[in-house]
């Protein structure tokens, strides 16, 4: 069996912990058919379907459904188009979660960002919500399944800069795919536009191939030192999953068998933990990443370990950490 599909992944099944929970996922991706991945509504639905309460969803940019034609700027609408429709779609199926949020991309150093802006807003039906231009660079890309191809002194760029303060400008938000080793360039981000709400996702995306195979227990230190002075900056947010992808270099895509719920809890907790001791609750969002996650583990057992890392919070910590946070970043 292929890991991600679903037969795959329907050998780890687990009674659902805590079904009541109220859950806003924040962060997942879609693409229509003959995408780079078998994602869309469809798809999306049957894993929010699966027992866990999830009420509504934010789509996150990923490159999906793009205009083949027209200005270069303007290709990128074509995503907020797609997924606006997939959205309106979902608000009329009953009992199913809702597309609230669209995070869109676009280069926040061109001179027609605004007209982007714009574009977005007009095709986002009410859901466009704010951007992510990634600054993700690896010098080795060796063994990743989604190597960041971004300039490595795109953050330092005045353009960019000025870009990412407009967004505040505007009421928008701005979510940072970045690596591990960039958290500080995201700390010097947040501090350069103090009005804009920066999201950081996947804890930083700690990479485990490559150059860094092996050596998440040395990177975790640094990493710990780092997010600790980011989050010092009280306009930053973090999104805290997204540690199943292969790229985080444990392996569970390689075995004849999904990950469980507790083995997920064993490999990840102290990245959860210590995210949310440095950001706080009220700073924190869970998040799924899917379905690039699937390629480790099912939608409904990624919640369970979730949900078992956050039993130590209180109600309210947890009703944060699952729901309103996402609900007041993202204006949802």
């Amino acid at each position: 069996m292929e890991p991600g599909t679903q037969q795959w992944l329907d050998q780890v099944a687990e009674e659902v912990v805590d079904p009541n929970q109220r859950i806003i996922d924040p962060h997942h991706h879609l693409w229509p058919e003959g995408g780079a991945l078998r994602y869309g509504l469809d798809e999306l639905h049957g894993d929010t379907g699966a027992g866990h309460r999830i009420e509504s969803t934010v789509f996150v940019e990923c490159g999906a459904g793009y205009r083949p034609d027209g200005p270069d700027h303007l290709k990128a609408v074509g995503e907020t188009e797609f997924v606006a429709a997939c959205a309106a779609e979902s608000a009329t199926r009953a009992g199913q979660a809702e597309i609230k949020g669209i995070v869109s991309n676009a280069d926040l150093r061109l001179p027609e960002l605004d007209e982007v802006l714009d574009a977005h807003e007009q095709a986002g039906q009410g859901r466009f919500r704010g951007i992510r231009h990634a600054i993700a660079h690896t010098p080795d890309k060796t063994d990743m399944m989604i190597p960041g191809g971004a300039s490595p002194y795109v953050s330092v760029d005045p353009a960019f800069r000025r870009g990412l303060v407009r967004l505040g400008e505007r009421g928008l938000t701005y979510d940072s795919w970045n690596y591990h080793y960039q958290n500080l360039e995201v700390a010097a981000l947040a501090a350069a536009a103090p009005g804009t709400t920066i999201v950081l996702d996947h804890f930083g995306t700690p990479i485990g191939v490559g150059a860094w195979s092996g050596q998440l227990d040395e990177i975790y230190p640094v990493w710990q030192r780092d997010v600790a002075a980011l989050a010092k900056n009280q306009n930053v947010v973090a999104k805290i999953g997204g540690l199943a992808m292969p790229d985080n270099g444990y392996g569970w895509h390689t075995r004849s068998t999904p990950a469980t719920s507790d083995e997920l809890v064993a490999a990840h907790e102290r990245w959860y933990l210590h995210t949310i001791d440095c950001f706080g609750p009220e700073r924190c969002m869970f998040e799924s990443n899917f379905p690039v996650d699937r390629f480790s583990i099912s939608y409904s057992v990624m919640w369970n370990a979730l949900k078992k890392i956050a039993a130590r919070f209180t109600q309210d910590e947890r009703d944060q950490m699952f729901a309103s946070t996402a609900e007041r970043v993202y204006s949802l």
